[in-house]
């Protein structure tokens, strides 16, 4: 059965060694669970523009999106999505939690200390052995 694809950026935003988490908010679809901020991608959309887009709303700040570091597609019950994950950097004002529930700066050893989607299992498995991307 066919099911709608969804397609979706999503930002890994390092500083310092650490990477910025998002929680998503209750009511939504995964609740509760955390994920690298990010939504989906407008007809007429590059990526590129589309997570600029998201994390202004989002969080409500501006980054610079640089090279796509990842992609995984998974199937959810009446969906599948399609995740392209894109290495940035902060560029204007501080990451607060505008459409999230909360955001957390964590480490490569804090990684498989928060919950999050099983779209991200095999990205969370690629995060651990590259640390050249924490910098």
């Amino acid at each position: 059965m066919n099911q709608p694809v969804i397609e979706v950026a999503a930002a890994l935003i390092f500083r310092h060694s650490k990477l910025l988490i998002a929680q998503r908010p209750p009511g939504v679809h995964l609740a509760g669970l955390w994920e690298f901020p990010g939504g989906k991608r407008e007809s007429g959309e590059t990526f590129e523009t589309c997570l600029q887009r998201e994390i202004r709303e989002e969080l409500d700040c501006d980054i610079r999106v640089g090279d796509q570091v990842f992609q995984t597609k998974h199937d959810y019950p009446g969906k599948s999505i399609d995740i392209r994950f894109y290495q940035c950097q902060l560029h204007q004002g501080e990451p607060k939690p505008v459409e999230c529930a909360a955001v957390e700066w964590i480490s490569v050893a804090q990684l498989r200390d928060f919950e999050f989607p099983k779209a991200d299992e095999k990205l969370l498995d690629l995060l651990i052995s590259r640390t050249d991307l924490w910098c």
